[in-house]
């Protein structure tokens, strides 16, 4: 089959020169509508059972969405049952609104009515198609055909609203496919059916204006719906409401413009599952606002949770990429993010304005872990390691320290083809830098100032070694015993002493560079204090140049 672009209408501009939208941001959150109990329940191969319906409700309760549309019961024996389970076991929150969607056919709207007797409060929400394509080629009718159908379907809503007068009623209106019919007309269909239902009048009236179908980009959705506020008959006596679609995963960018176009209420599922390439995705457009910070008035704190509901519930994984949500969506593996993420993190303040490279929102404020933030594998690099090191066991390396171990750690991911955890990075650096070598242990020392600079004796291992020797300083007196015991020529390059913190055997930690006999060798050592550490840690260096020595004298032999 040919890939031919030329079987397909572009998208055709609106000619509006007072376009007022892209100059404004969002800065309150808009009102939320969740649909994942039926938009989203009637997109997944296998629908939820009740039990899965109460325990998304519930949750969609707790995280504090007062507006959920819980089914199509015109349509489904299960959605009529379940929503007369939430009205007669007392499950809805006194300031929980709960929607159900009909078709503007008089049976289904009856039947909705039905399941929803008895509730305190409830949205009825009546759509019809108005499109082009629908008109012509599914209904057969012109544009006042598929008019009527929408008067009719509103005044049937408004008489069985009349004769259950103990329900505080709030009526919804869709033109079905909003976003494919033409502007003149949409105005004109809406306008007929709130001159029926009189918002002006104190009936409660949400004109819901879909992209059924994302058609276009989300800049010409945005158009529509300030043509729209624009032109609408009785508008500031309604909510504007929008549901947006993903097939061009524009979906919350739609949203997100639309509201800065106008719109007052947007409809979406958690984590996007919906029909085609799915739904709004509210927790991303929520998040979105909180990233800037705006309120967006439902608690995304507990992430987890909602990510392990919403699993279970629909039965389909969450992408470990996804905004916010996913696995891996604060995680880094390239070494130069990882060095930027740990620079920025240590430089933090708790009083300043969230500031952290590769990091658009602290992800502690969902239940995240530090620890998630940076994972090692072949691709990570000194700050990585450096900043799973810090986090987990308080240990800091000199800047030296960690270009070297980390090609350590390179090595090791390379060669098991997997990502290294932390308990290994810890573990490799306890076998190549802090395992003292047998018979090299520090047991005391003593140290003493004369005219020459500092005398230093040094008892080593079990056999109590003594060595002798004098410098400028402990370091330079314990390498020129070294020196003369072993015959060697000993530089030491560098070292650090860090204090460490509360919680550990040890109080100071050391890092030590020597060069013996022109080869480099590194250590470090942890101990009741620095000096000690700094005398352990040049000990363990130059003893990995005797072993070494040792076993090309064995193998010589």
């Amino acid at each position: 089959m040919a890939f031919d672009h030329r079987k397909y209408r572009a998208c055709q501009p609106i000619p509006k020169p007072d376009r007022r939208w892209p100059d404004r941001i969002i800065q309150q959150a808009p009102q939320w509508c969740a649909v994942d109990l039926r938009d989203g329940n009637q997109a997944l191969i296998k629908p939820m059972d009740v039990a899965q319906k109460q325990r998304l409700f519930d949750l969609l309760v707790k995280l504090g969405y007062k507006q959920i549309e819980i089914g199509f019961p015109a349509a489904s024996q299960p959605d009529f049952g379940f929503c007369r389970k939430l009205i007669e076991e007392d499950r809805v929150p006194a300031d929980v609104h709960i929607q159900v969607l009909t078709q503007a056919r008089d049976d289904q709207i009856e039947r909705s009515f039905e399941a929803l007797a008895g509730a305190p409060q409830a949205i009825v929400h009546v759509y019809n198609s108005t499109s082009r394509v629908h008109r012509e080629k599914v209904f057969g009718l012109d544009r006042a055909g598929v008019r009527e159908i929408a008067e009719n379907g509103a005044r049937r809503v408004q008489e069985l609203a009349a004769e259950h007068p103990e329900t505080r009623w709030t009526f919804q209106y869709s033109p079905e496919s909003f976003s494919a019919t033409e502007l003149d007309y949409a105005l004109e269909v809406v306008d007929a059916v709130t001159a029926i239902w009189r918002p002006d009048q104190g009936q409660n009236v949400i004109i819901n204006l879909p992209q059924t179908v994302e058609m276009g980009p989300p800049n010409l959705f945005a158009d529509q719906i300030e043509w729209m506020h624009d032109h609408l008959a009785r508008r500031e006596h309604f909510s504007i409401s929008v549901h947006t679609h993903n097939d061009r995963a524009g979906a919350v960018a739609a949203a997100e413009l639309a509201v800065m176009a106008g719109a007052d209420r947007v409809e979406g599922t958690l984590l996007g599952n919906g029909e085609r390439t799915g739904n709004m995705d509210l927790v991303t457009m929520g998040m979105n606002l909180y990233a800037q910070g705006v309120d967006p008035e439902i608690g995304f704190a507990g992430m987890a949770e909602i990510v392990d509901v919403v699993e279970s519930c629909t039965e389909i994984e969450t992408h470990p990429r996804h905004p916010y949500a996913g696995e891996l969506v604060f995680t880094a593996f390239s070494g130069s993010h990882q060095d930027a993420i740990r620079k920025t993190l240590n430089q933090q303040r708790d009083d300043a304005y969230w500031d952290v490279a590769y990091l658009p929102i602290d992800p502690s404020d969902l239940g995240r872990r530090y620890e998630e933030v940076v994972r090692i594998n072949s691709q990570s690099g000194k700050g990585g390691v450096a900043h799973i090191l810090e986090r987990a066991y308080d240990v800091n390396l000199p800047r030296w320290l960690q270009i070297e171990f980390a090609k350590v750690v390179q090595q090791e991911a390379e060669g098991t083809g997997r990502e290294v955890d932390a308990p290994t990075v810890h573990a490799l650096f306890q076998r190549d830098y802090l395992q003292t070598p047998p018979g090299w242990e520090l047991k005391t020392y003593d140290l003493s100032r004369t005219d020459e600079g500092v005398r230093a004796q040094v008892c080593v291992g079990d056999a109590s070694v003594e060595l002798q020797g004098q410098g400028h300083g402990a370091v330079e007196a314990v390498a020129s015993a070294l020196q003369q015991r072993y015959g060697i020529a000993l530089a030491v390059e560098a070292y650090e002493e860090f204090a460490l913190g509360e919680g550990t055997n040890a109080n100071a930690m050391a890092c030590i560079r020597v060069q013996v006999d022109g080869d480099p060798y590194s250590a470090a050592a942890l101990a009741e204090d620095t000096t000690s550490a700094t005398l352990q840690a040049l000990l363990s260096a130059v003893a990995r140049r005797v072993a070494a020595a040792e076993l090309d004298t064995a193998a010589v032999m």
